[in-house]
Formats: structure tokens, sequence, C-alpha cells
């Protein structure tokens, strides 16, 4: 192929590679249809790659003329390597999107009818960002909730009964194709705005699905709750935290353990909240998986997520609680991010301040509390952690200051009173 010279207008003005599908834009470029697809849908670009000018239309008409020329040219110089490119697929039009979804609500209850139209959906979803864009303007999004909604209430009702089943699978092929769209912020919106058993449904999911259905579940929760406002954060069940925890507990995935915790840290911004989710078990579990090593964003939701629910008195308790609270959050100090630090140090400073019994402050000496607040004041940490530490240690210093627990060159930086 590099013997033969490409005509110029056979090339994409994108990636400059010669044109499989040549596709025309508003303004009258010619791109190849994956290209300028990415361009448009993947990276939600508004202008013509070419002429910078703003689209009207994101309508991709095929230009079946210079398609024929390619083709064309390309059996000619099949001799010297040029492979012949063989007949695009016709995308998938809204037209065609419609008469499938309202094809298969006519027969809504045939379990067989159900699967095949969701196999069919899924199948136009790998076709690229075109077709997903096609589905959501379709209404392919509310259709699947739709199917979620309706057989998780099945299974909630049938759940000895062998249909179940076959709800369930319903169920877990259209939680797959909703995250595999990638829903827009607007879709979701909507879809939260105007159908307020959305979180309720994704909880049924939640608390009756396998492990793949629950990792879906919790990951369009996460997306949900970015666009949700005040009122639909501040009214979330106890039911909806003690199944977020149940994900981390269970540690699914990676994925899925990760959109938890933001999740929780995105709810617990609300003081109501963090009571529910203390209520749920979120402390404890916490504990637990900061003993674990784990990469450093996922440690530092941990402690940001601990150092809200110790804003609260429940959370502070549950903590103590623990046998190994304090002693897991003081070591994670100076060890993971700067992060990290300042939350460890915001957690035990609330410990301190609020729940400090004798045998707290007995314990934190004796499992090296103190001695890490002391060389906190000696490491490169951010003032307000340091102003922290050093307001601790001012609190507590006639019961710490002169106490053997604390190594001499430590003892060296302890603040005077």
């Amino acid at each position: 192929m590099d013997e033969v010279e490409i005509p110029a207008h056979f090339l994409c003005p994108i990636s400059l590679q010669l044109m499989r599908d040549p596709v025309t834009v508003a303004t009258g470029i010619t791109y190849d249809r994956d290209n300028i697809e990415k361009w448009l849908f993947s990276c939600k670009n508004k202008t013509c790659p070419v002429t910078k000018q703003v689209l009207s239309n994101s309508d991709l008409t095929p230009n079946h003329t210079l398609r024929r020329l390619i083709r064309a040219w390309c059996t000619l110089n099949a001799s010297h390597g040029i492979e012949i490119i063989p007949t695009p697929k016709l995308p998938v039009n809204k037209t065609q999107i419609v008469k499938l979804l309202i094809e298969d609500a006519e027969k809504f209850l045939d379990h067989n009818m159900q699967l095949k139209c969701l196999r069919k959906l899924k199948s136009i979803t790998l076709e690229g960002e075109r077709s997903r864009s096609c589905l959501e303007s379709a209404g392919a999004v509310e259709f699947l909730v739709s199917i979620i909604k309706s057989n998780n209430h099945s299974i909630s009702q049938e759940l000895h009964d062998s249909s179940s089943d076959e709800f369930m699978k319903a169920s877990d092929e259209a939680l797959s194709i909703l995250n595999q769209l990638q829903i827009s912020d607007s879709c979701l919106r909507k879809i939260i705005n105007y159908d307020c058993g959305f979180v309720e449904t994704l909880v049924g999911v939640l608390k009756q699905g396998n492990y793949q259905s629950r990792a879906y579940a919790t990951l369009l929760l996460k997306n949900a709750f970015k666009v949700a406002d005040s009122i639909q954060m501040t009214s979330t069940t106890r039911e909806l935290f003690t199944e977020i925890v149940r994900v981390l507990r269970d540690q699914i995935s990676q994925q899925a353990s990760k959109a938890a915790l933001k999740i929780l840290v995105q709810l617990c911004h609300w003081g109501r909240n963090r009571i529910k989710a203390v209520e749920g078990g979120a402390v404890m579990v916490l504990i637990e998986l900061i003993l674990e090593a784990s990469e450093n964003r996922a440690c530092e939701l941990k402690l940001i997520l601990l150092d809200q629910l110790c804003r609260c008195a429940e959370g502070r308790a549950e903590l103590l609680k623990h046998g190994a609270g304090l002693a897991v959050v003081s070591k994670k100090i100076l060890r993971v991010s700067r992060v990290v630090s300042d939350s460890a140090v915001k957690i035990l400073c609330y410990i301190c301040k609020s729940s400090a019994t004798c045998r707290v402050v007995q314990e934190m000496l004796e499992v090296g509390v103190v001695a890490k607040f002391c060389l906190v004041l000696q490491m490169d940490c951010s003032y307000k952690t340091k102003e922290r530490a050093r307001e601790i240690l001012r609190l507590h210093s006639r019961v710490w200051r002169n106490s053997s627990c604390i190594p001499s060159h430590l003892l060296a930086s302890y603040p005077s009173s």
C-alpha cells in the first residue's frame, strides 16, 4: 500500500486515513463515519473539525458517490495490496428503535420476546456512540427502567416461583444495557425527577440481585446522585444505606466499591444521612477495609467518609466500639497521602474534643496516637493539620506530656501549654 498514492479526497480529514464509510455533515465536509462519530458523540463536540463552524444538527449523510469511487479505486489497485472495502452496514436510526420498543411493549409479559428485544438493544449499544445516543433519544432508557421496575416487583411477589428466574434474567440484561449506554446527565435528571421509584427500584436490585447486577445498580446510583437535588439526597431511606454498605462489605468489585464509597461521601454531606449510614454499619465496615492494603484513592475516600461519619456522636461511638478503631486511623497518618493524613487527624480531633473519656485518652497514649500527633508537628503537613494536632496535644497535656509512651525524640516537639 505504501507504493500507491491515495487520492487526497479519499482521506478522512480527521485521521488522514482512507475512508471506509464516508459521511457528510451539515457544513458539507465529508469524514469517515467512525472518526466523526467519535468527534461528535464521544468528545461531545458541536463544531465541524475542518471549518470550525457550529453544526446545525448532528445528522450524518452517507456519501454514496464518494464511497463508490473509493471502492472502485481499491478494486483497481488490489494488485498493489489495497484492501477492497466491504459495503458498510447501515446504522440504526431512531424510527427503527422506537418501532422495536413499541413491538416489545405490546408483548411485555412474554419473557422470550422481552429477552429477544433486550439482546437487540444490547447489540445496538455496541455499534458506537451515535447508536447509543439514538437509543437514549428514542426512549430506550425509560423502557429499560420500566422493565427493571416491573420485573423486580414480580420477583418480590413470586420469590419462590420458577418464573422468577426469567424475570431476573430480563432485569439483569436491562441493567447491563443501561450501564453500557452511558446515560447523559439530562436524561438521568429527567428520570429521577419524574420517576420517584427509580432509586427504590435500584435498591431492590441491591437486595435481591446477583453480584454483577448489584455492581451495575451501584454504578447507576452513583451517576443518579451526581445530578440529584438536595431534597432527593436528604430523602434517601435507611434501606439504601444498608444496601450500599453491604456492597462495600462484600467487595463485589473494585469499581463497585469505589462507586459505593462515592455515593456515601456524596450523601453524608447532610447530617441526617450520616446517622443513617452509621446505623447501616458503615463505620465498622470502613475500619475493616482501612485495615487492608488498598490503592491511594480508595483509601482517601474511606478516610473522607469516616471523617464525615465521626462528626456525629453515633459515628464516634461506633469507631470507639471497634477494638482497633483508634489504632487503624492513627496508622494511616503520614503513610498514604496528605488527604488521608488530614482526614485521620480530623477524626481523632473529633474524638478528643467530644468523646474523650479517661479510657479513650489512655488508649490513645497506648496505641501511639499521641506519638503520631507529635510526629505530625515535625513533618511536612498542612498548616491546619498541624494546628489540630497541636490543639489536641495541649488539651490533654496533663495526662500525656510526661508519659513514657512517647519516644524522647518526639517528646521534644510536644507544645507548651
